[in-house]
C-alpha cells in the first residue's frame, strides 16, 4: 500500500473521488515495487464550467515522477495522469535493469 497525500484546492473531494484516486495509486504497485509516497493535486481552472486538472508526483527512492492532466471530468484527469506515470514507471524499470532482468551497474 502506497502512501497517498491528495489535495483538494478550493473545494472538499468526495469520498468517492478519493477513494477512486487511492484505488488508482496504488494500482501502480505493480509497475514498481519501491515507491515510497505519491501526491495528488486536483483543482479547477476556474469556477464555473472549468477545466478539472489532477496532478499526480510519486517519488521513487532515487527520482520523482510527475503528471499533470487536464479534462472536464476528474475521472478522466485521474485516468490519464495514471496512465502517464505508468509509462514514466515502466520507462525507469528499463533503465535500470539490463535485459537479464538484474539491477544494471551504475558507472
Amino acid at each position: 500500500m502506497i502512501k497517498t497525500n491528495i489535495t483538494s484546492r478550493h473545494f472538499k473531494a468526495h469520498d468517492t473521488l478519493t477513494d477512486y484516486l487511492v484505488q488508482e495509486i496504488n494500482s501502480l504497485e505493480k509497475y514498481q515495487a519501491n515507491i515510497i509516497h505519491a501526491d495528488a493535486i486536483l483543482f479547477f481552472e476556474k469556477a464555473t464550467n472549468s477545466v478539472k486538472i489532477c496532478e499526480i508526483i510519486v517519488k521513487l527512492k532515487d527520482k520523482t515522477l510527475t503528471a499533470k492532466e487536464s479534462s472536464d471530468d476528474f475521472v478522466k484527469s485521474i485516468d490519464k495522469a495514471v496512465q502517464k506515470i505508468q509509462t514514466q514507471l515502466l520507462k525507469h524499470k528499463d533503465k535500470t535493469t539490463d535485459r537479464k532482468g538484474a539491477k544494471a551497474l551504475k558507472q
